[in-house]
């Protein structure tokens, strides 16, 4: 079992996954979760409240694990009479079915769990199999860029799945608006001229300072020179052909060379290595959180 080494599941995780438990949690127990009971009423009328078991969270095939901090959070919410042994780590890539964790406890609190600890667990390393996957695409290739995620993500879950492309070797886009400037086509369109970028540029530069990473998209090699001399942190080579991204990075080696190229817009395993032979710094990859198979994971019950 290999991997990337896995970001750290820290508070900002934890406080992300608070909110969704308690969602899942209502939709799932509704209002009959009162002190630590769970409300699954197959359960309640088929096993003793009493009864308890063991069960093994097992991985169906090869992939990249994540989400096993976020199981054990969600089973100590439920209930904390619930034991959870780990048996590999976010990040780590196993390459066949793999017992991931054992869960042992009152039985009803695990079946009432299942469903929802395999929901998070199966999505969130769908998202870093599905970064993995990319990567291995560009692994040979020369100065292999950064792979980026984007603001692509379900609402409420952009922590998590940003925290999952980490997991699967993947780097971090801005987080949100707040925390990076990003001009974007209709930023530029609802100033009145939709190809004027050097001005948008030069005026969040101004607004945010020198602290704030400032990044630019434009869509065609004539806007190029300009937005280069106005020297942006980033600019995003947005829906280019690859002998246009050749050419872009002829330019900006001449011109600008500090200034960071990214490759987006429709960039997929089949488009991947030929973008990244471009040689471009950056290519932002939405597939990495909109499109993503879920992994196959299971409750198995030990005798």
């Amino acid at each position: 079992m290999t991997g990337p080494t896995a970001p750290e599941y820290g508070p900002s995780e934890e406080l992300a996954a608070a909110e969704l438990i308690r969602l899942a949690w209502d939709e799932d127990l509704g209002e009959q979760i009162q002190h630590g009971q769970p409300g699954d009423l197959t359960a309640n009328s088929l096993i003793d409240q009493a009864a308890h078991g063991q069960v093994d969270i097992r991985s169906r095939n090869g992939g990249v694990v994540c989400g096993l901090p976020l199981v054990a959070q969600l089973f100590i919410d439920l209930d904390p009479l619930v034991q959870i042994q780990l048996h590999v780590n976010d990040g780590q890539r196993v390459d066949e079915p793999t017992c991931l964790a054992t869960l042992a406890g009152p039985v009803r609190s695990l079946l009432a769990g299942e469903r929802t600890a395999l929901n998070f667990l199966g999505y969130l390393s769908g998202i870093a199999t599905q970064t993995d996957r990319h990567l291995a695409t560009i692994a040979n290739t020369n100065n292999i860029p950064q792979l980026l995620d984007t603001r692509k993500t379900l609402p409420g879950y952009r922590r998590l799945a940003k925290y999952a492309v980490a997991c699967g070797g993947g780097t971090n886009h801005r987080m949100g608006l707040y925390d990076a400037v990003l001009i974007k086509d209709n930023h530029l369109a609802s100033r009145g001229n939709p190809l004027e970028v050097a001005s948008a540029i030069t005026a969040a530069r101004a607004a945010v300072g020198n602290d704030v990473t400032v990044q630019a998209e434009i869509d065609s090699l004539e806007q190029l020179a300009p937005a280069l001399d106005a020297r942006p942190d980033i600019l995003l080579l947005d829906n280019m052909t690859t002998e246009e991204l050749v050419l872009a990075v002829t330019i900006r080696n001449k011109t600008a060379p500090d200034v960071l190229l990214e490759a987006s817009g429709g960039i997929n395993l089949e488009s991947l290595a030929a973008v990244a032979a471009t040689q471009v710094d950056r290519i932002s990859v939405g597939a990495l959180t909109h499109s993503v198979p879920n992994w196959d994971v299971a409750f198995d019950w030990v005798d």
